[in-house]
C-alpha cells in the first residue's frame, strides 16, 4: 500500500476517535479563560479533526506528485471525506451545537453528488472537484472549527460567527451541489 493510501486510511481511523471525544460523556477537565470555557475532550476532538481535514489534500497531492494514483485511493479518499464530515456533523447535532437541518443539508448534498459521480463513472467519465466544491469544503471546515471552539474568539466580542458560518456553509453547500447537477445534467437523462 502506497503512502497516499496510508494517509487516507489514517484519516478513516481517526474518525471514530473524534466521535468518541465528542460524544462520550467523559469527565475530562474544562479549561476556562475568563468567560470562555472549553472541555478537554472538545480540544482533543478539534486537534484530531484539524489533522484529519489537513490530510484530505495531502493524500491527493502525494498521489499525483508521485504518480501513485490507485483505484483503492479513488474509492477511499471520498469515503474518508464523507465519513469524517458526517461523523463530526452528527456529533455536533447531538451536542446541541449544530441544527439538525444543517447536518441534513450538508450530508444530503454529499450523498447526492456521490450518486451523480457514480452515474458518471458508469458512463466512463469522472466528475472532478469544482471550485465551488473546494469552497464548500473550506466553509464546512471553518464552521466545524468555530463550533468546536464554542465560537471563540468571536464570543468575546458578541459576534455570532458560529451562526453565520452555519448559514454560509449551508448556502455554499447547496449552491455547489446545484452547480454539479447543472453542469452534469446530461447524466440525468440516461
Amino acid at each position: 500500500m502506497n503512502l497516499a493510501n496510508r494517509i487516507t486510511l489514517a484519516r478513516i481511523f481517526i474518525v471514530p476517535l473524534i466521535a468518541f471525544f465528542l460524544l462520550a460523556r467523559l469527565n475530562l477537565p474544562t479549561l476556562t479563560f475568563g468567560e470562555f470555557s472549553i472541555t478537554l475532550n472538545q480540544i482533543l476532538a478539534l486537534v484530531l479533526f484539524v489533522v484529519a481535514a489537513s490530510t484530505d489534500g495531502l493524500d491527493g497531492y502525494i498521489a499525483r506528485k508521485r504518480k501513485i494514483i490507485t483505484n483503492l485511493g479513488k474509492l477511499l479518499d471520498p469515503l474518508a471525506d464523507k465519513l469524517l464530515m458526517a461523523a463530526v456533523l452528527i456529533s455536533l447535532v447531538d451536542m446541541g451545537k449544530l441544527p439538525a437541518w444543517a447536518a441534513i443539508v450538508i450530508i444530503g448534498r454529499e450523498w447526492a453528488v456521490t450518486g451523480l459521480r457514480q452515474v458518471a463513472l458508469l458512463e466512463g467519465s469522472v466528475i472532478a472537484a469544482s471550485q465551488w466544491g473546494k469552497w464548500k469544503t473550506a466553509a464546512q471546515i471553518a464552521m466545524i472549527i468555530v463550533l468546536l471552539l464554542n465560537n471563540f474568539p468571536f464570543e468575546l466580542v458578541g459576534l455570532p460567527m458560529d451562526e453565520v458560518l452555519v448559514w454560509a456553509a449551508s448556502a455554499v453547500t447547496v449552491y455547489s451541489g446545484i452547480d454539479y447537477f447543472v453542469k452534469n445534467k446530461h447524466l440525468m437523462s440516461l
